[in-house]
C-alpha cells in the first residue's frame, strides 16, 4: 500500500529509524521496504534506499526526505514491549543494547525481553557505575550475552555511513549523539585542519576525514587511540587522520596557529582547555566546546573561557548555543559554536 515515507540510504538507516522513533511517528502498521533498483522506473539513485513508513509527516525531522511509496503490510515482530507490556528504556550500540536500571530484578527482566524479542542484539549490559575518571570510562554488568568470541562490551556500531569499532567498557561512546555529531561534520570543507582534542574513537575525526578534512585527534586514554586507528583503517581514512596518545594541551607548540577547526567535546570540563584550543586556533576558527551545565545559563561559563583565552588577541563571535539533550534535571548537555578571528 502506498504510504509517506522517510527516504534514506540504507547506510544511514538505522540512524534514521532511531529518530522517527523518538518522534514516534514510525507507521507500526508497514514494513520497511528495501530499494534493489529494480523500481518500475528504473532510476539509479533508487538504488540502496530505504523507505520506513511515517503516520505524520509534518512531525517528521525537517532534514529527511518524504516521498509516497508502496511499502508491504508489516508482519508483526515482537518487540520488548510486546513481552514486557510496557517500553522499557535502553540504547543500541551495534549489537549491543545499554540498559540503566538501579534494580536488579528490573534489569534482568528487561533484558530477557531484549533477548527474546525480535531486536538483532548479541549482549545487554547496564551501567553499573557514572562515567568516571580521565578516561570518562564506566563499569558495565553483563545481563546477557550469546558468547562469542567477542567480549560482550565490544561491538560494532553503523553511524552515517560509517563504521566504529569500540569497546563501551574501554572507550566511552554514546549512540544518543550521533545526529550531533553529524551536524558538526556537516559543516566541515575539504582541506580544513580539524583538530579533535578529545577523540575517543573517532565518531568525530572519522568522518570529518572522510568529508575531506586533514586531522590531528587526541585522547588521553590510550585505548580509544587504538580504536581510533583501527576505525581509520576500517572507514578508508587512516590517511587523513593523525593520532596523538596524552594530553592535548601538550600538542599546543607543534599545531600552534594550524586549526580551522576545533571540536572540544568533553562535558563537564572542555572549557578549561580554552587556552589550547586558542593556541591551536588559525587566523579564524570555528569552535565546538560542548558542556553540561544548569539550565538557568548553560552557555556562559564556555563563552567566558573562550573570551578569556582569546584576550585581545582573538574576537569571540558566538555562531550558534544549541541545546544537544537533557543530562540531569535541570542539567543540559549543550554546545557552543564560536568562531575565533585574529584581530590585526
Amino acid at each position: 500500500m502506498e504510504r509517506p515515507c522517510v527516504v534514506v540510504a540504507r547506510e544511514s538507516g538505522e540512524t534514521a529509524r532511531q529518530r522517527l522513533a523518538e518522534a514516534d511517528v514510525i507507521d507500526q502498521e508497514f514494513g520497511i521496504d528495501v530499494s534493489d533498483g529494480s523500481a518500475a522506473s528504473g532510476a539509479a539513485e533508487d538504488d540502496g534506499q530505504l523507505y520506513i513508513p511515517v503516520t505524520d509527516p509534518e512531525a517528521v525531522p525537517e532534514d529527511l526526505e518524504i516521498e509516497r511509496h508502496d511499502v508491504p503490510a508489516r508482519t508483526p515482530q515482537r518487540t520488548p514491549a510486546d513481552l514486557l507490556g510496557e517500553e522499557p528504556t535502553y540504547e543500541r550500540l551495534g549489537d549491543v543494547v545499554l540498559v540503566d536500571e538501579d534494580g536488579p530484578e528490573r534489569a534482568a527482566e528487561i533484558a530477557e525481553a531484549i533477548m527474546e524479542s525480535d531486536i538483532p542484539v548479541r549482549s545487554v549490559l547496564n551501567r553499573d557505575s557514572k562515567v568516571k575518571g580521565e578516561t570518562r570510562v564506566r563499569d558495565w554488568e553483563v545481563l546477557a550475552d550469546e558468547g562469542e568470541e567477542r567480549p560482550p562490551t565490544e561491538t560494532v556500531h553503523r553511524e552515517y555511513g560509517h563504521e566504529f569499532a569500540v569497546d563501551v567498557s574501554e572507550v566511552y561512546f554514546s549512540p544518543r549523539l550521533a545526529t550531533e555529531r553529524n551536524r558538526v561534520v556537516e559543516q566541515v570543507e575539504p582541506g580544513e585542519h580539524a583538530l579533535d582534542m578529545f577523540t575517543g574513537a573517532g565518531p568525530y575525526a572519522i568522518p570529518m576525514a572522510d568529508a575531506g578534512a586533514e586531522v590531528v585527534a587526541c585522547d588521553i586514554n590510550p585505548e580509544a587511540i587504538e580504536y581510533l586507528r583501527e576505525n581509520a583503517e576500517r572507514n578508508g581514512v587512516a590517511d587523513r587522520i593523525t593520532a596523538h596518545v596524552g594530553d592535548v594541551r601538550a600538542l599546543t607548540d607543534e599545531y600552534a596557529d594550524w586549526a580551522d577547526r576545533l571540536v572540544m567535546n568533553l562535558p563537564h570540563t572542555a572549557a578549561e582547555f580554552a587556552d589550547a584550543a586558542v593556541a591551536f586556533a588559525n587566523d579564524s576558527a570555528v569552535v565546538h566546546l560542548y558542556d553540561i551545565q544548569h539550565e538557568d545559563d548553560p552557555f556562559e561559563r564556555g563563552r567566558e573561557a573562550l573570551e578569556d583565552a582569546a584576550g585581545d588577541e582573538y574576537e569571540v563571535t558566538t555562531l550558534e548555543e544549541r541545546v544537544v539533550r537533557s543530562y540531569a534535571p535541570h542539567e543540559l548537555n549543550v554546545c557552543l559554536d564560536a568562531r575565533l578571528d585574529r584581530i590585526d
